[in-house]
């Protein structure tokens, strides 16, 4: 079990610090909002990894395979991306300067979404039977599912405040034209987040389709 719950949580560091559009969100309520509004990007998203997780732990693996489930959640995340990067662009243009008070309920929210809206969550929990096998459980008890959730949400958890500290000290105290460029540089990301989702949506669907 000791190893299974250290693979696990290498695995969740690995999930989590791939770069991806959750540390976006979170540089730019960093910038929006300091420390806190980061950290509560990462929390947000924290809840929708555990939602997902749970899922995945309570023997819904075959629903998550479904074509039928991760289209729409593909769609869904390709619009809120496109959404995201409309709002960082909006922000720019607005010119207005970092609220000296954290807009946890927005970034908490944003947060949730994205993680809600990633089809990479549907895929990794789809695929939770192979990555036990990887650590030699080949038959894995309700002990198994809980040792792995337990150890994946404890390195998220972690996580989070390391990315939300990173975030503060790429943005912390930036303003006027470095907060402008920092927010056009997001929404570009986000744009280009975007169309590569819908590029491999594409490329999935548009075989099975063919």
């Amino acid at each position: 079990m000791l190893s299974l719950f250290f693979t696990a949580m290498a695995l969740a560091t690995v999930f989590n610090a791939a770069p991806g559009p959750v540390f976006a969100e979170t540089v730019r309520h960093g910038l929006r909002g300091g420390w806190r509004a980061a950290l509560a990007v990462q929390f947000g998203s924290l809840a929708g990894d555990a939602l997902w997780a749970l899922l995945g732990l309570a023997g819904v693996g075959l629903v998550l395979r479904l074509e039928v489930l991760r289209l729409p959640v593909a769609l869904a995340g390709i619009a809120y991306l496109l959404w995201l990067a409309w709002d960082a662009w909006h922000e720019a243009v607005l010119d207005r300067p970092p609220s000296p008070v954290a807009p946890s309920q927005a970034a908490l929210r944003s947060g949730v979404m994205l993680s809600v809206t990633n089809p990479q969550n549907i895929a990794y929990w789809a695929a939770l039977g192979s990555a036990m096998g990887a650590v030699g459980v080949v038959a894995p008890t309700p002990q198994h599912y809980v040792v792995f959730f337990a150890a994946f949400m404890t390195a998220s958890f972690v996580w989070s405040f390391v990315a939300a500290g990173l975030a503060h000290v790429m943005v912390g105290g930036a303003s006027g034209g470095w907060a402008r460029l920092i927010n056009r540089v997001i929404a570009v990301v986000f744009v280009l987040l975007a169309c590569g989702a819908a590029h491999a949506t594409w490329q999935q669907f548009g075989a099975l389709a063919g």
